[in-house]
């Protein structure tokens, strides 16, 4: 006679999982950072309605890396492994020693002289290349000023880097010219 087997039951899709509890944030970085054996100290900010999350070292130069890159590559893996235990997750933002902060009025400095340009002559101006949380920070800045705009221009190269053109507002309902 034969014994029926009871079926192998697989493991559902993740888009069928409930989401559980969010990891937390600073913890999981914190436990990153010590298991690169680096002494640091995590503190969480909110920033702009974001978690900021602000890492103090004595050896902020391994954490940034040059250009920000593996302070962005650090922050790419936190919000995977948050995502991932669960995918309603916000994404934070990770910066080390005040960069981002410092990077972000840089930017904001090329993008008001590049505006002055543009109110001063009229002629659209070529900005860039800046990766996407640059991109972000001036698109958020432009949407405040109701004569110019901000538009990402085309596709990024292998790191995702775009530049960027600041203009004159395009009106959305202009009437064809004729």
């Amino acid at each position: 006679m034969e014994t029926e087997t009871p079926a192998a039951t697989s493991p559902a899709p993740l888009s069928s999982v409930p989401a559980g509890p969010a990891p937390d944030p600073r913890e999981v970085l914190q436990k990153m950072l010590d298991g690169l054996d680096l002494q640091t100290k995590v503190e969480v900010f909110n920033m702009d309605g974001s978690t900021l999350l602000h890492i103090a070292t004595v050896e902020p130069g391994r954490l940034i890396g040059k250009h920000g890159q593996t302070l962005s590559q650090l922050q790419f893996l936190l919000n995977r492994i948050l995502q991932r235990g669960n995918p309603e997750a916000p994404r934070v933002i990770v910066d080390c020693e005040r960069y981002r902060e410092r990077q972000r009025d840089d930017t904001l400095k090329k993008v008001l002289e590049a505006a002055d340009k543009v109110r001063r002559w009229g002629d659209a101006v070529k900005i860039g290349p800046f990766n996407a949380f640059d991109r972000r920070v001036i698109h958020q800045h432009m949407e405040k000023d109701r004569e110019l705009e901000a538009i990402s221009e085309g596709e990024g190269d292998e790191a995702g880097m775009k530049k960027m053109i600041i203009r004159v507002r395009q009106s959305p309902s202009a009437p064809p010219s004729a």
